[in-house]
C-alpha cells in the first residue's frame, strides 16, 4: 500500500478523526474498487471492508445515484427536470424533485455569499462560449452574443421557495459546477447506508473519502496543480471531507495566442480577468466545495482571498508566475491542516 513521506510531500490533515477512522480498519478488510461512468464523466469508489455485499449490487446502486442527478440535473438530456424548468412559461412555478432542490438551495446560498462570482442562472453564457449543450467555440463570441446571453443571466431574478422555482422568464439554469459534487456526497452516503464506513469516492476528479485503506494509512489524494508546477506537493488524508478543484486547464480553447477557459465570469460574460491557473477547496460537504472552488475562481487572486477568509474557506489558490511556474496561497483555514 501506497505511504507518504513526510520529507517529499506536505501533509494536511483533518482537525478531527470520523470515528471510522478512529477505530481504524476492519480485521481482514480488503481492498475493492468499482467503476462506472456517468455525469459526462467517469466515477470511482474505493472500499475497505471484510464484509462487502455483492460487488454488482453496489455498483448498480452507486450508478443508480447518479443517474439520478442526470436525469434532473442535465443540460445535456431535453427531458431532464432542469431543462424543463429552462423551458417553462415566464411566471410559472416549477416544483424541482428533491435533489434538485438541495443543488438550487445550495447554489443560490454560494450566489448570495459571493455576490454573483458563481450564479447558477448562466445557462445561456455557457452555450454562448461553446462550453455547454451548444456546439463548441474555437474562436470567442462577439460582443452582442455575450451581451444577449447576459440578458438572461441573474441569480436575484430566481424566487426559491418550499422547493419550488420561479421562472421569471428566459432563465437557463446550468449547475454543472455544483451537481458533480452532489454526485459525490450521494455516492458517500450511499455506501454509509449499506454499512460501509471506509471508502473513497470520485466523479471527474472531486473527491470525498472516510476511515482507512486496509493497512490503515489515509486515503491520500494530491491537490490538484497545473502542469509544470514545481510546488512540493500537498497531500490530503480524506477522512469525513471532500475536495473539489477549478483549473483554466481543465476545459478551454485556443484563439488567437490567447486560452479561454470554461470558468466565465457571470457578472461580465467574459472568462475572468485573473491569473489563477487553480483554486482547490476542502469542505465537509463535496456540493459546497464544488461551487466555492467556481467562485474562488472568478474572483481571482485578491478578492479571492478576501473571499474565502470571510466564509472560513479551507482553500488553495495557485496563480501562474515565479520560480516555481506559479505562486500559492494557502487560507488559515486550510493552513491550519497543515502537519
Amino acid at each position: 500500500m501506497e505511504r507518504v513521506s513526510t520529507a517529499e510531500r506536505r501533509l494536511l490533515i483533518p482537525a478531527q478523526l470520523s470515528a471510522a477512522a478512529a477505530a481504524g480498519p476492519e480485521p481482514g478488510a480488503q481492498l475493492l474498487q468499482l467503476r462506472g461512468e456517468g455525469m459526462g464523466t467517469r466515477w470511482t469508489a474505493k472500499l475497505s471492508t471484510a464484509r462487502p455485499p455483492p460487488l454488482e449490487r453496489l455498483r448498480q446502486g452507486l450508478q443508480g445515484e447518479l443517474d439520478r442527478v442526470v436525469t434532473q440535473m442535465s443540460p445535456w438530456l431535453p427531458d431532464s427536470d432542469l431543462s424543463r424548468y429552462n423551458r417553462a412559461a415566464p411566471g410559472s412555478w416549477q416544483l424541482l424533485p428533491a435533489d434538485f432542490a438541495t443543488v438550487m438551495a445550495q447554489a443560490l446560498a454560494v450566489a448570495a455569499a459571493s455576490d454573483g462570482a458563481y450564479d447558477p442562472s448562466a445557462g445561456a453564457l455557457v452555450d454562448c462560449w461553446g462550453f455547454g449543450p451548444a456546439a463548441p467555440r474555437s474562436a470567442p463570441p462577439s460582443p452582442d452574443e455575450i451581451s444577449a446571453a447576459l440578458a438572461t443571466v441573474g441569480w436575484r431574478r430566481l424566487r426559491f421557495e418550499h422547493g419550488r422555482l420561479l421562472q421569471p422568464g428566459g432563465a437557463r439554469l446550468d449547475l454543472s459546477a455544483i451537481a458533480k459534487g452532489h454526485g459525490v456526497d450521494l455516492l458517500a452516503r450511499w455506501l454509509q447506508g449499506q454499512g460501509i464506513e471506509h471508502f473513497l469516492v470520485e466523479v471527474g476528479g472531486e473527491l470525498r473519502g472516510q476511515g482507512c485503506k486496509p493497512d490503515g494509512s489515509p486515503w491520500w489524494v494530491a491537490l490538484e496543480a497545473p502542469p509544470g508546477c514545481a510546488l512540493a506537493e500537498l497531500w490530503l488524508a480524506l477522512d469525513a471531507v471532500a475536495v473539489a478543484s477549478s483549473g483554466d486547464y481543465r476545459r478551454y480553447f485556443e484563439s488567437g495566442g490567447r486560452r479561454y477557459s470554461h470558468t466565465l465570469d457571470p457578472r461580465s460574460g467574459q472568462p475572468p480577468a485573473s491569473e489563477l491557473a487553480a483554486v482547490s477547496v476542502v469542505h465537509a460537504d463535496c456540493m459546497a466545495a464544488d461551487a466555492q472552488s467556481t467562485a474562488l475562481a472568478v474572483l481571482g487572486w485578491e478578492a479571492g482571498q478576501d473571499y474565502a477568509r470571510r466564509q472560513g474557506l479551507a482553500a488553495r489558490l495557485l496563480r501562474r508566475g515565479g520560480r516555481a511556474g506559479v505562486e500559492e496561497w494557502l487560507s488559515p483555514a486550510l493552513a491550519a491542516l497543515l502537519e
